[in-house]
């Protein structure tokens, strides 16, 4: 979806000839993708912003040349980039959205620049955009887990509140859930490394959202493990669970969560936001959850997971640990 141009103060046959090197250019192009700088000074701006639909090269161009071109191109819609070493590449870089001078370049031109190409090659613009849409949907699948985390625990709270007597998740399980849980999540979701895959997405307009494409996904998901959780916590409530392997299908009057049960539910409910970690991992890739988990590619993803896991572990397991969460002494069974 990224569109390429050579707007160069060369003679046409450099231009073309270069183009033509790149595959920008070939001898089935027609001549309107050729345009000099000679024409430029008698086109309207209605009339270049005409021609530059299907222009690839701009050769013997004046530097307000390239500066109109980046300007017409903007007000288009066009998220423009532009490359330049010299001072006379100045008003150009200054004008686009990301002005990009070169290591080797002159001060002025490094100084109207957003961005400096410290090698001078085009591939490391290429990184610079996985990075940059690695990056944006990073931050998108921790905002997906996030608010899922959030959603399910507020509506837990607050529902479950008015089915029991007590708060389902305690201040201290609250605690872990946001702050210790989300953190965690946030160091792995934005250690992962950036994918060339992105290269095949469409670029995104500069005025979308961060949460497009993820409301549906955050409510369908939060709902649906909202209603698994209360329908889970109703049981809990109404029967006396002392394991989940061998459960006594006794329905009583009882309105109020034992402690093992206490710990059984949030132990099931961290379990539930630890494995939408996972999820949250593969959201926008069109792989499984698992898919591409390895030592070499995703350290950190597998170092905070090892340690959230060990941590909820403990959580239930320490004696020291048991009461601070309100979970049963003695623990869970390792078979729940």
């Amino acid at each position: 979806g990224i569109r390429v141009m050579i707007i160069t103060g060369d003679a046409l046959g450099t231009a073309r000839e270069i183009a033509r090197q790149l595959g920008l250019w070939s001898n089935m192009d027609n001549k309107d993708v050729i345009l000099q700088g000679s024409e430029l000074e008698f086109l309207t701006d209605d009339e270049l912003t005409s021609r530059l639909q299907q222009v690839k090269i701009v050769s013997r161009a004046r530097p307000n040349d390239k500066e109109r071109i980046v300007r017409l191109l903007r007000q288009m819609g066009h998220v423009v980039a532009v490359t330049g070493d010299g001072t006379n590449d100045a008003p150009a870089l200054n004008a686009a959205n990301i002005g990009l001078s070169m290591g080797d370049g002159t001060a002025v031109a490094k100084e109207a620049s957003d961005m400096t190409i410290m090698d001078n090659s085009f591939t490391t613009i290429s990184n610079a955009v996985i990075w940059g849409r690695s990056l944006y949907k990073n931050i998108q699948r921790f905002i997906l887990f996030q608010l899922t985390v959030n959603v399910v625990a507020c509506l837990i709270v607050t529902i479950g509140a008015f089915i029991g007597t007590d708060s389902p998740l305690t201040v201290m399980q609250m605690l872990w859930v946001n702050l210790i849980l989300d953190t965690f999540a946030a160091l792995a979701l934005a250690s992962l490394p950036p994918s060339a895959r992105t290269l095949l997405d469409k670029p995104r307009s500069i005025n979308e959202p961060i949460l497009h494409g993820l409301e549906k996904r955050i409510l369908g998901v939060g709902i649906i493990m909202t209603v698994g959780l209360l329908g889970l916590l109703i049981l809990f409530i109404h029967m006396d669970i002392t394991s989940l392997v061998h459960m006594k299908w006794q329905w009583s009057e009882s309105n109020h969560l034992s402690a093992y049960e206490s710990g059984l539910f949030f132990t099931i409910f961290v379990m539930l936001q630890y494995w939408n970690l996972f999820n949250a991992r593969a959201f926008m890739t069109q792989y499984s959850a698992l898919c591409g988990l390895s030592w070499q590619r995703t350290p950190w993803f597998i170092v905070i997971t090892v340690i959230i896991l060990i941590g909820q572990i403990l959580i239930v397991e320490l004696p020291g640990l048991q009461g601070m969460f309100s979970v049963a002494r003695g623990g869970l069974l390792w078979s729940d």
